[in-house]
This record gives C-alpha cells, sequence and structure tokens, in this order.
C-alpha cells in the first residue's frame, strides 16, 4: 500500500497536469516537522493567488483528494491509520517563508515574556498558525502557550513561567 506522502505527490502531479499549470516540478521537503510539497514555477503568481488564496485552495483539494483514495474500500470513514493527511502544498516556498516567520515571531515574544517576566499575547491567527506557535515554542524553558479567545479572534497567550 502505497504512503498518504506518495499518493499526494501523485495527486498533485496530476492535479497539475490537467490544469495546465505552468511549473517546473514538484520537491518534497521537511520543514518544522511537516512534510512540504513545493511546486516551483518561473511565474508562479498564479499558483498562489491574492494573498495565497490559491495555493491554500489547491492544499485543501490534494487533501480531500488524498483522504479519499486513501479510505479502505467501500468505507466513507477515513483510513485508520491517518485521520487528516499532514502536508502541506506551497509554491516557491512562499508558505515555508510564511511558517519561519512566523516561528521567529514566536520566539522573539517567548525572549520578550522570558527576560521582562509578563505574558505576551500574539495577534489573533488561524488554527494552523496557532498550531505552529504551540510547536515552535513547546520545550522552551519558562514559557507556556495556551491559545485564548473565540472564532477569529482566538489568539496564543504565551506566558512566562518561573
Amino acid at each position: 500500500m502505497e504512503s498518504v506522502h506518495e499518493v499526494a505527490e501523485k495527486v498533485l502531479t496530476e492535479l497539475l497536469k490537467m490544469t495546465g499549470a505552468p511549473h517546473n516540478g514538484i520537491v518534497c521537503e521537511e520543514v518544522a516537522g511537516q512534510t512540504i510539497f513545493s511546486i516551483k514555477a518561473d511565474d508562479p503568481r498564479a499558483l498562489i493567488g491574492m494573498h495565497g488564496d490559491t495555493v491554500q485552495a489547491l492544499d485543501y483539494l490534494v487533501k480531500k483528494m488524498v483522504e479519499k483514495k486513501m479510505r479502505p474500500v467501500g468505507g466513507n470513514e477515513p483510513a485508520p491509520h491517518e485521520d487528516a493527511p499532514h502536508f502541506l502544498v506551497d509554491v516557491n516556498d512562499y508558505r515555508t517563508k510564511q511558517i519561519k516567520d512566523l516561528q521567529t515571531k514566536a520566539l522573539m515574544m517567548a525572549e520578550r515574556a522570558r527576560s521582562f517576566q509578563y505574558d505576551v499575547e500574539m495577534s489573533p491567527m488561524s488554527a494552523y498558525e496557532r498550531l505552529i506557535v504551540h510547536t515552535t515554542l513547546q520545550g522552551a524553558p519558562n514559557i507556556k502557550t495556551e491559545s485564548q479567545g473565540e472564532r477569529r479572534d482566538r489568539r496564543v497567550v504565551i506566558r512566562y513561567v518561573a
């Protein structure tokens, strides 16, 4: 049986071929403990879209297609070994750069919380962005993170703990 990542790469390749989107290949890499399929393109604007909307939609579509392909024959529930595919579709490292910038910001905020010994509240962000912050600061000394707020106002609070 093929792995989730093998299926994802095939699905992404097929999808790009069917849409006729010009690209120079797909590179698979690990960033922040996450598998990233980065589409390489000379002119990435069409694949990235306004504010990353197109690449996010492509990511969602590929994940849904992979989920469907990984289901047991005749089953409607996800395959037992995977609830949801864990990978990210990127174009010319657009999303990877955003992840690294967010990690840098989280580390700076944690250092501020440690230096001044007070809680630091980050601006509201998506569930995925909050996960990156929590994961980045997971083993940081004297730091604890938690999410607070509701819906669009949900944010990470970085707490100093002695």
